[in-house]
């Protein structure tokens, strides 16, 4: 099912999510080879963008054969993230996206992030601004709200849809709930019928089943995945499949797990070089040998990993 954001049509309503220190390019390139509908980037400050912070431009690449892609930007004054939205509409972004969820502490107490959906009124004044300054579609994701007593995500929708925002993407789980329990995807539902823009729904999709089930009991345009696709660039192709024809093709094999920890690593090691690459891969094999046989001893082994060629033997040996 396609999905039209604004001005921009994806190819399908499977999106995946920003996730700070895995939705890397190498990793979004993957998703996107499985078909995967939009990738969204790391998010990025915008503050850092506007001191010319050199870790920056490494989160603001984006090659064209990822595309169509979103950047996601967070901050909460209203200037700057417009200033800097405006300074970066010519870069190969098809949308611009605000991060108004993120849970994490540093970011809370900076008064970004989720910290937003206990202040509408800065919210509001900083989706007014962007939208404003510039042409391409800008979206937000937030949470179902800071916490079990202040569940506002129907009235930020709202709010949000009045200052011009092409669509939004609501997280199930309050601020407080960070990833723990279950995601309610009442909350949902209810800001499907609170507003006419396309609504992506996320949280607890880890197969092409949950995906589904979001739909069916959302009603919602669009599925964000996140933690599902860990380890798991499948889930992009097995949940198109699903939801094309109802049938569930199996995980993948092995072998397949084995080739794609290898392409990921190489892509890694050529975009950062190789003694980051082997760094990072430590978290992803985690999430690629999960469930596997020996999959702890594995993941003992890859941390004393530290080339190219000390990880093909590692894979030679226990795949």
């Amino acid at each position: 099912m396609k999905l039209k954001i604004g001005t921009v049509t994806l190819d399908n309503n499977v999106i995946l999510a920003p996730m700070a220190g895995v939705t890397d390019l190498p990793f979004r390139l993957l998703c996107r080879e499985q078909g995967c509908g939009m990738v969204v980037t790391e998010m990025v400050s915008a503050k850092a963008i506007l001191y010319k912070n050199k870790n920056t431009k490494e989160l603001l690449t984006v090659r064209s054969e990822e595309r169509p892609a979103a950047v996601q930007l967070f901050g909460s004054d209203p200037e700057i993230m417009a200033e800097i939205a405006a300074q970066i509409e010519d870069g190969p972004y098809d949308v611009i996206d605000v991060n108004m969820g993120c849970p994490v502490p540093k970011i809370v107490n900076n008064g970004e992030g989720s910290a937003l959906m206990k202040d509408p009124k800065r919210a509001e004044a900083v989706l007014s601004a962007m939208v404003r300054a510039v042409k391409k579609p800008v979206t937000v994701k937030f949470r179902k709200g800071f916490n079990d007593e202040s569940v506002n995500a129907v009235e930020f929708a709202k709010m949000a849809e009045s200052c011009g925002v092409a669509a939004v993407a609501v997280h199930g789980r309050t601020r407080e709930q960070y990833y723990s329990g279950t995601a309610d995807w009442d909350i949902i539902r209810r800001v499907k019928e609170a507003v006419k823009i396309p609504v992506i729904g996320n949280g607890d999709v880890f197969t092409p089943e949950d995906a589904g089930r979001l739909l069916e009991q959302t009603g919602c345009d669009g599925i964000m995945v996140a933690r599902g696709a860990k380890g798991n660039p499948w889930i992009f192709h097995r949940i198109n499949h699903y939801l094309e024809t109802g049938e569930s093709l199996p995980g993948p094999s092995v072998q397949e797990i084995r080739e794609m920890i290898l392409r990921h690593s190489r892509m890694l090691a050529d975009y950062k070089g190789e003694r980051v690459a082997m760094r990072e891969m430590r978290s992803h094999m985690a999430w690629y040998t999960s469930g596997l046989a020996h999959s702890a001893s594995i993941r003992r082994e890859i941390n004393g990993v530290e080339t190219m060629e000390g990880l093909i033997d590692l894979l030679d040996r226990r795949f």
